[in-house]
């Protein structure tokens, strides 16, 4: 990327209000995992239903995907992006009000479809916004969202070990869109890439509506198997340092903010080097740091070495989701929101399958012989990045 396109990157207001509400986001998304132990010994569940809270929200990030585009047309996306915030604040008061898993997993439904259309307008607004120099904004908001993923179990470990409990934790997330919402809600969303470019709306339609390309769906498949990779680890993270390291829960659960302090660092790396190296370098460097690390994570014979797994793992997982983003979203840039869309869509079914399967193997074979499912994810994102980088330098 050359020095004067770097000087023509502006973070205006819109900008920060995307960062600001993507942490939003991955705030409450993150604190599923670290919640489920108290949860899981609240309510007395097994593996396989604590899982299905994860699922419930990954089922609507599916949901959210596969309608985005059509939400944005209906509503517009200046509604969508402030309705779908206040619905998913709506979803986490209901999971910290209810008592009874139909009712919980039902709320955390409501957060992943509802909030999921925040998901989609920032990545697209972003996306289109910025136009080619769409790699640095989506990652550097993904920094930002990493910060908050942090927080999110440190805060949740730390309200139950003073004794105020998990659930004072999620609170903050909800103050921390009305904030939001009280400061900057004025601001203005930018309109899609079709809209500005095209004065017809039939050829807006037209080209709105075209088949997505197959380098596309490819870099979709590895986003597919790297945020499985992601998840699969920060939701049963703490199960397994609990049950496989032998440390206490609350130890555990806060244990996991180092993954999410790898994964800030990480994406925090990402977005620097991303001004000055291709993202389909980037994007072999992070599969190879996922190889490194998870070994130790899974295999290694005591705590120390399986926290340094952790940590590794995280530097890599980190940037696997925002660089094949930026990838696929450029496939196409007239169809911001579809791609945007499709992507979220693609998350939402990794997250929908890996923890659930996991937690469905750790009932049956333990946490420990659960955790090799996630060496087969990890191939599976190996050989799916590198055959879409092959195709991307085959145009």
């Amino acid at each position: 990327m050359t020095t004067h396109a770097l000087s023509a990157f502006v973070r205006d207001r819109f900008t920060w209000l995307a960062y600001f509400m993507l942490a939003y986001y991955g705030y409450l998304q993150s604190s599923l995992g670290p919640l489920m132990p108290f949860l899981r010994a609240e309510l007395d569940l097994n593996y396989t239903v604590g899982a299905l809270h994860l699922s419930a929200f990954a089922l609507g990030m599916i949901i959210a995907g596969g309608t985005g585009e059509r939400a944005a047309a209906r509503l517009g996306r200046r509604r969508l992006f402030w309705l779908s915030g206040a619905g998913m604040a709506a979803g986490m008061l209901m999971l910290i009000a209810l008592r009874h898993p139909i009712l919980t997993i039902t709320a955390a439904l409501i957060m992943g479809t509802v909030g999921s259309y925040l998901l989609v307008m920032v990545q697209a607004g972003l996306a289109d916004h910025h136009g080619a120099l769409r790699a640095l904004p989506l990652t550097e908001a993904n920094v930002i969202a990493m910060i908050a993923s942090t927080c999110a179990p440190l805060f949740i470990s730390t309200a139950e070990g003073i004794g105020i409990g998990w659930r004072a934790a999620l609170l903050i997330g909800g103050a921390w869109w009305m904030a939001q919402y009280a400061v900057n809600r004025h601001v203005s969303i930018p309109d899609s890439a079709n809209a500005q470019e095209s004065s017809s709306s039939a050829a807006a339609a037209q080209r709105g509506s075209a088949a997505l390309p197959m380098r596309f769906w490819l870099f979709w498949m590895v986003v597919v198997f790297g945020v499985a990779i992601e998840w699969a680890i920060a939701f049963w993270g703490a199960d397994f340092l609990h049950t496989a390291a032998g440390l206490d829960r609350v130890t555990a659960s806060g244990i996991m903010s180092l993954y999410f302090f790898a994964m800030l660092i990480g994406r925090f790396v990402g977005s620097r080097l991303a001004r000055t190296l291709p993202a389909p370098r980037l994007l072999y460097a992070a599969v190879g740091l996922v190889i490194v690390g998870f070994p130790p994570l899974w295999l290694g014979q005591s705590a120390p070495i399986q926290i340094a797994g952790l940590f590794v793992t995280g530097l890599g997982v980190a940037n696997l989701f925002p660089l094949t983003l930026s990838l696929a979203t450029g496939v196409d840039p007239a169809q911001a929101n579809k791609a945007s869309a499709r992507v979220a869509m693609g998350a939402g079914v990794a997250i929908l399958a890996a923890p659930q399967i996991l937690g469905a193997l750790a009932d049956q074979v333990g946490i420990f012989g659960a955790f090799g499912a996630a060496a087969v994810l990890i191939g599976g994102a190996l050989v799916m990045t590198v055959w879409a980088n092959r195709e991307e330098k085959a145009l």
